[in-house]
C-alpha cells in the first residue's frame, strides 16, 4: 500500500518523540529528568473539573452546535473583549477546536491557497510550518537571535513582505523562545501590516495569560487599524493546566471575523464536529471563576524562571536571553560544538547535544534544529515543573557541559 507524498514527506513532532523517549526510559526504571513537554505540572483547578462532573450528572452528552454552544462561546467573546480589547467580536466570531492546535490547522486550511506565502518569525514552534505545507502554503522564514530576545523588527517584516504574502504568524509569548513582543513592538508591527491590504495577522496567544518579565500582554488584534484582518487563537491548555482536555478557540472581528468562522465551521464540520458537550460547562467556569488559580500557576511559572534564568547563567557557554513569558528557556549551545562527550559523542549539533545530554545525564531536552532557522544552535528546556527537579536537571546540565572537552 502506497501512503501520500503529503503525509510521507510529513515530520513528525520533535517535542512529542523526545517527550515519548524519555516516558519510555522512565518506565524502564531509569531515572530520567524530562524537561521536554510544555505541560504544567499543576492539576486543573476543582471549579473547572467539579463543572465536567456536574455536566455529565446532568446528561450532557449529546451532540452541541459545530462551534460549541452560545453560552461558551458569548462567554469567551466576552473574554476577549473585555481582556484582549478585540473590537466588534460576538459569539458568532468564535469557534471552540479540539485544541488550539486544531485551531490553528484549520484557519491555515481556511486561508490559504497553494503557493501563498506564510511569514513565520523563527525560532518557532514546530507545528505550525507543517501546518502551513498541509495547507499548501509556503514558509517564509523571518530569522531571529537572542541579542533581539528572538523578536522580529518592522523592518524585517516589511523586507519579507512579496506580492504572494498571505498571512503572518506572530506568537507572543513565544514557544520556544520564552520571550515576547512589548505593546509598543506589536503596535510598529501593525502599522507595517496596515500598509499591506491582503495581509491576515495569526496571532497565537495561548501563553497570554504566563507572563512575568514586567512586561504586559498586548493583543495584536486590537490595533483598530488592522483588527479585521487578525485571527486570534487561544486554549486553555496552559493557563488553566488543561493540556489533556483539548480545548481551543479563535476568533476575528466584523465581517471578515464571520465570514472566516463560517468557513471554519464548515471545515470542522467534516471533521471533529464539537468538542464533547460536557466540557463546555467547564470552559465557562475556567473563564469566569478562576483567575486566581490561574495568578497561582503564573506566581509559581515567575519564581521557576528566575531560578532556571539563574542557573543556566552560570554554566560556561550557554547564551540565552532572559525569559518573560510562557515557560521555556531557549539557550544557544553553540560554544560547545565541536568538543566530545564524557562518553565519546562528537557534539557537531543542538541534536548532538540533547542526545547525549539524555544517554549520559538522563536529562530530557529538545533540540532546536525543528523549530526553523535561528534554532540549530539551541536547546529548549521548559521549567514547567517542580523547583528541586529544575535545580537537579540544571545540576546535570551543569556537570555535562563540564565533562565536554
Amino acid at each position: 500500500m502506497q501512503l501520500s507524498a503529503r503525509v510521507s514527506a510529513l515530520r513528525p513532532s520533535t517535542t512529542l518523540a523526545v517527550n515519548a523517549k524519555a516516558k519510555a526510559l522512565q518506565a524502564q526504571g531509569v531515572s530520567v529528568l524530562s524537561f521536554a513537554a510544555g505541560e504544567p505540572d499543576f492539576d486543573t483547578p476543582a471549579r473547572i473539573k467539579q463543572a465536567l462532573i456536574d455536566a455529565l450528572n446532568r446528561g450532557e452528552t449529546k451532540y452541541c452546535a459545530v462551534p460549541g454552544d452560545m453560552a461558551t462561546r458569548k462567554v469567551i467573546a466576552e473574554k476577549l473583549t473585555r481582556e484582549n480589547a478585540l473590537p466588534n467580536v460576538t459569539a458568532d466570531h468564535v469557534v471552540i477546536s479540539s485544541g488550539g492546535k486544531q485551531s490553528l490547522y484549520q484557519v491555515f486550511q481556511a486561508l490559504l491557497e497553494p503557493g501563498a506565502e506564510v511569514i513565520l518569525p523563527t525560532p518557532a514552534w514546530v507545528s505550525y510550518p507543517p501546518q502551513i505545507e498541509l495547507a499548501g502554503g509556503k514558509v517564509v522564514e523571518v530569522v531571529t537571535t537572542a541579542a533581539s530576545g528572538f523578536k522580529m523588527t518592522p523592518g524585517q517584516l516589511r523586507g519579507a513582505v512579496t506580492p504572494r504574502s498571505r498571512a503572518l504568524v506572530i506568537n507572543s509569548p513565544s514557544n520556544p523562545c520564552g520571550t515576547m513582543y512589548a505593546p509598543d513592538e506589536l503596535r510598529a508591527i501593525a502599522r507595517v501590516v496596515a500598509d499591506i491590504p491582503d495581509l491576515v495577522v495569526i496571532s497565537d496567544e495561548l501563553y497570554e495569560k504566563i507572563v512575568f518579565g514586567g512586561i504586559p500582554h498586548f493583543s495584536i488584534g486590537s490595533v483598530p487599524e488592522i483588527a479585521e484582518r487578525v485571527v486570534t487563537v487561544n486554549g486553555l491548555s496552559k493557563a488553566y493546566a488543561m493540556t489533556g482536555w483539548r480545548i481551543g478557540y479563535c476568533s476575528g472581528s466584523g465581517a471578515f471575523g464571520l465570514q472566516l468562522s463560517k468557513a471554519l465551521q464548515t471545515l470542522q464540520s467534516q471533521s471533529t464536529t464539537s468538542i464533547a458537550t460536557f466540557e463546555l460547562p467547564a470552559v465557562r467556569v475556567a473563564l469566569t471563576e478562576c483567575a486566581d488559580d490561574v495568578e497561582r500557576m503564573r506566581q509559581a511559572f515567575a519564581r521557576r524562571a528566575e531560578i532556571t534564568y539563574s542557573l543556566v547563567s552560570k554554566i560556561p557557554g550557554l547564551v540565552c536571553p532572559r525569559p518573560t513569558g510562557a515557560f521555556y528557556i531557549f539557550p544557544d549551545v553553540s560554544a560547545h560544538f565541536g568538543k566530545v562527550s564524557a562518553n565519546g559523542t562528537v557534539i557537531a549539533s543542538a541534536a548532538d547535544f540533547a542526545a547525549a545530554l539524555l544517554d549520559e545525564q538522563r536529562v530530557a531536552v529538545v533540540p532546536g534544529e525543528d523549530f526553523g532557522s535561528g534554532g540549530e544552535k539551541c536547546v529548549r528546556f521548559t521549567f514547567a515543573c517542580g523547583d528541586e527537579q529544575i535545580k537537579e536537571g540544571l545540576s546535570r546540565l551543569g556537570a555535562f557541559v563540564a565533562s565536554l572537552h
